[in-house]
């Protein structure tokens, strides 16, 4: 049975109220495969009494569980490749010879059950010019489930199929039962943190790179350039920022502008709207 159209608009305007991510027409077939879990769960013979229970009842706990189900995007290790072969040959070496303390700071935003920030700081541990160095990773997302998992480092051997060479997975994981658990020596450096990047960001301090992948084009025009501001107040002046292969800042804040890096591209914050330096 198709959602109808009164419940699709209602949890449309919940998801964006929440998140500020935009379900478009025609993604109908997402809102419900997402919330039959939910609505069986809840004893509900299908989503539309599930979302009728919602809107009439709309306790905080299940519209947060709603938003989370809309909100939770696919992910996988070392996803598309590029961004990290740049990080390790590029980036992470031209900050080397930036930065005397020997330190790193490096932001997930949006990092889901945690195979981004964990695939950053493999990436750094391979890379030579980080020898002896502390990199730090600060993993966001809005879905407190998600960080959980992360947290825990725990996956499946589906999930490890999934962009993990078997080379990494024998040095950095260790068996646990039927999955596969990510080395407590990788665990310790991600810090995972509730984080809504719609709404101003609580203290969090500079960063030397930002991995905003894959999550602007979920956003209408007015919250891309809000986001993309947030970030310039904590980014360092020289840092660097990674979007998705569909996303750019070209025509949302200009202050931002795209650099060739390895195969890959990067994006700075231009000289002029620098207002401080890193160290």
């Amino acid at each position: 049975m198709t959602i109808s159209s009164s419940a699709f608009t209602f949890v449309r305007e919940l998801v964006r109220a929440e998140s500020a991510i935009v379900l478009e027409p025609g993604k109908e077939y997402l809102v419900e495969s997402r919330l039959v879990p939910l609505a069986r769960a809840a004893g509900h013979p299908d989503v539309d009494a599930y979302v009728a229970q919602l809107s009439t009842r709309r306790s905080p706990a299940a519209l947060k569980q709603v938003v989370e189900a809309l909100t939770t995007n696919e992910t996988s290790w070392f996803r598309d490749t590029d961004p990290y072969t740049t990080l390790r040959e590029t980036i992470f070496p031209e900050l080397a010879r930036n930065r005397p303390r020997k330190q790193l700071r490096v932001w997930a935003a949006a990092c889901s059950s945690g195979q981004e920030p964990y695939s950053i700081v493999m990436t750094a541990m391979d890379t030579p010019a980080l020898a002896g160095w502390r990199v730090d990773v600060t993993a966001t997302d809005l879905s407190e489930e998600m960080l959980e998992r992360g947290r825990r480092g725990e996956y499946s051997q589906l999930e490890v199929n999934r962009g993990l060479p078997a080379t990494t997975l024998v040095r950095h994981f260790e068996r646990q039962g039927l999955n596969w658990r990510i080395n407590q020596s990788i665990r310790e450096r991600v810090e995972f943190r509730h984080l809504n990047l719609t709404r101003p960001f609580p203290p969090m301090g500079q960063f030397d790179v930002v991995f905003l992948r894959n999550v602007l084009i979920y956003f209408d025009m007015p919250t891309k350039r809000e986001v993309l501001q947030r970030v310039r107040q904590v980014l360092a002046p020289d840092g660097h920022l990674f979007l998705g292969a569909a996303e750019m800042t070209m025509g949302v804040d200009d202050a931002w502008e795209r650099v060739p890096a390895g195969r890959s591209s990067v994006y700075r914050i231009r000289e002029e709207q620098r207002t401080c330096v890193p160290w």
